[in-house]
């Protein structure tokens, strides 16, 4: 019977032993993964220079650009340009029926002539005092009116002849010869492409990394591996209230005319070189709204909180939370937990087949 009795605490015991024991496995293995170390790869964090870009979407504009429109109503005499042509300042691009400001003209410069020469007989008389001075007086005004009547019939055959502003391409061609146009009829577009403006907004913290003269790339998806290179022209004096960002003009010299208006462009503006800690970016880990990397202490991973800034080519820049010297995990983080015993095989020897 005492044997008996012995043997089922005897079994008690050990069930209660192999209870602590796992409850002690557990343990250890949520602080750290127990003694059996993770096979991990390192690296060291070294401050180094480096280069960011700002990249921004602008839109490509017209150095000059115009819509060319009829400033009076009459018909299309003669149209003296091609849809897409290059043209000089003050080319012409269509001419108006002009036979009836034709002859206002004329009649207005022999009113004109006739009034000069009754003036001049009547000063050459006022002279001799055979002619009164208030008599002058009125004929110097009729004088004066008819030359001024002149001018204003030239500026109006000026009018039937519609000239380019300055020089550029030109856009389609809008009208025929016998069209009636009236103000505000367009005849067709005329662009300055030799240099192209490019507006892009920079956030507000950005702004202090932007100034005039600095330079800009850019690339367009009509054009993919070409490059286009130009500067800062000018930053707008406002900053938009609820973008919180501010607009920035690029100029782009475009002596292929490959940037056209309205045209999509990615800018990339490159920052002033500056030393900063650049680290893998597989080493960070992120949860939720929680930034961290797998610091390297006395052979175990300990989790360091981190803030990141620019990312590049598979790099990412640490603005706070390490420093250079730091060893952290690179390659192994998914099986790491803090406190877990790591093994480094980053300088392991390679097996020889």
């Amino acid at each position: 019977m005492r044997a008996i009795l012995v043997f089922p605490a005897l079994v008690a015991a050990l069930v209660l032993t192999g209870c602590g024991d796992r409850a002690n496995a557990a343990k250890e293995g949520s602080k750290g993964g127990g003694d059996r170390p993770v096979a991990v790869t390192t690296e060291v964090v070294r401050s180094q220079p480096f280069v960011d870009t700002l990249q921004a979407l602008g839109t490509v504009r017209a150095r000059e650009s115009v819509t060319v429109t009829a400033s009076v109503s009459q018909k299309v005499a003669a149209v003296h340009f091609d849809s897409g042509q290059m043209v000089k300042a003050g080319a012409p691009l269509i001419t108006l029926v002009v036979q009836s400001e034709q002859a206002q003209l004329r009649a207005a410069e022999a009113a004109a002539k006739e009034a000069t020469d009754l003036y001049n007989r009547q000063a050459s008389l006022a002279d001799q005092q055979l002619v009164a001075r208030s008599q002058l007086d009125t004929q110097r005004a009729t004088r004066d009116a008819a030359i001024a009547r002149v001018a204003q019939m030239r500026a109006q055959l000026a009018d039937r002849v519609i000239r380019a502003p300055f020089a550029g391409v030109l856009g389609l061609r809008q009208v025929s010869p016998g069209s009636l146009v009236t103000p505000g009829t367009v005849i067709t577009t005329l662009d300055d492409l030799s240099t192209v403006y490019v507006d892009f907004p920079v956030p507000e913290t950005q702004l202090a990394q932007v100034s005039p003269g600095e330079s800009l790339t850019g690339h367009a998806a009509a054009y993919p591996g070409r490059s286009f290179d130009g500067t800062v022209a000018t930053i707008d004096a406002r900053i938009d209230p609820n973008t919180r960002a501010v607009t920035v003009r690029g100029q782009f010299p475009n002596a292929d005319r490959a940037l056209k208006p309205g045209m999509l462009l990615q800018v990339d503006v490159a920052r002033a070189e500056r030393p900063a800690l650049l680290i893998p970016e597989i080493a960070v880990v992120q949860v939720g709204d929680d930034t961290y990397v797998y610091r390297v202490k006395g052979g175990a991973a300990e989790r360091a909180d981190v803030k990141v800034g620019t990312r590049v080519n598979g790099r990412v820049e640490i603005v706070s939370g390490l420093a250079a010297g730091d060893t952290i995990v690179v390659d192994g983080t998914g099986k790491l937990k803090p406190g877990a015993k790591i093994k480094d095989v980053s300088k392991a020897p390679r097996k020889v087949a």
